[in-house]
């Protein structure tokens, strides 16, 4: 089997159900949901297996979550069956707590950086906004999966928690906004 197709020589690409043009919004969405999936990857080659292995399996598992919403976003056609349920949401919210009961009382805005594994956690996070924003895109115009919005929300906010206990448990301070008082009481 050959890895091109010629198929989208001319700007053209399928969903599942329907061939589209390549600007199509819910093209750009699940595009964007790959290109996390791949900044995660990255940020799991930081991290230190020892210490972090916890992290990394469950950035894994999230890993695979992001293949069944990507799916999930391509599927245009009356048969859909959601692959992303209400507990991958569910399992995000128990992994933020945790892993934000690690990392010291927020009381100032933090800059994306510290250790390498959580700066580019801090770039997962952005990755993720961005790709909830495409995704509340589609959804205003067609069905979108359910849970998706909910999930690339609440997504982000544990690639802020991960970071922020990546930088604990690797010995290093989140890096303070210096310009700001305290926002955080």
């Amino acid at each position: 089997m050959k890895i091109y197709t010629k198929q989208g020589d001319h700007g053209n690409t399928q969903l599942i159900g329907q061939k589209v043009k390549k600007t199509h919004e819910r093209v750009e969405a699940y595009g964007t949901v790959d290109e996390l999936n791949s900044a995660i990857g990255l940020a799991i080659t930081f991290l230190n297996k020892e210490i972090h292995i916890d992290m990394i399996e469950n950035l894994t598992k999230i890993q695979h979550e992001l293949f069944d919403l990507g799916g999930d976003l391509a599927n245009v056609t009356d048969n859909q069956k959601w692959a992303v349920k209400k507990e991958y949401i569910d399992d995000l919210e128990k992994n933020i707590d945790k892993y934000w009961e690690e990392a010291p009382e927020l009381r100032k805005f933090i800059l994306p950086g510290g250790e390498k594994g959580a700066a580019q956690l801090h770039v997962c996070r952005t990755i993720a906004r961005r790709a909830e924003r495409l995704v509340v895109k589609v959804d205003e115009q067609m069905d979108t999966p359910p849970n998706a919005i909910a999930y690339l929300n609440r997504l982000s906010d544990y690639f802020f928690a991960v970071a922020r206990a990546v930088n604990v448990r690797s010995g290093t301070d989140d890096v303070l906004y210096e310009r700001g008082s305290d926002v955080f009481k």
